[in-house]
């Protein structure tokens, strides 16, 4: 009876530990979701103006580092892919962008609008900038 009650009350010290070892979602994870932000932005802008192009190079360079930080953090190959193609955090994503790209003087669907935040972005050497080429 009393290595029952000595190893129940193990057991009950456990659970919070393992409770605490518990991976977060890839989003409420800073250094992933911060970084994967930059790149849909740069993206963003890449594609919807005409005279800056996106560093293809650097963005994939980027994102296989993320990768493989998020291997290192635990996450599989499958659950960043579960993640980045969720339709649920696509939206979630979308709506953080535009939001962001209002607040910076984007006007959505108005192409020299991303082409204006663009090109300061690339002039002030930022992370969203280094992704960008002006024409």
């Amino acid at each position: 009876m009393a290595k029952r009650v000595v190893l129940a009350g193990l057991l009950a010290l456990m659970l919070p530990f393992g409770a605490a070892t518990a991976k977060p979602p890839l989003r409420e994870v800073p250094e992933i979701v911060d970084t994967l932000f930059i790149v849909a932005v740069a993206n963003e802008v890449a594609k919807l103006c005409p005279t800056i192009t996106p560093r293809r190079l650097k963005g994939l360079s980027i994102l296989l580092n993320l990768r493989a930080h998020a291997n290192k953090l635990g996450y599989s190959d499958d659950e960043i892919r579960a993640q980045i193609e969720s339709k649920e955090e696509k939206a979630w994503m979308r709506a953080k962008g535009e939001a962001y790209l209002k607040s910076r003087g984007v006007v959505i669907g108005e192409p020299e609008t991303y082409c204006v935040f663009g090109r300061e972005e690339i002039k002030n050497s930022s992370a969203i900038g280094a992704l960008l080429k002006a024409r």
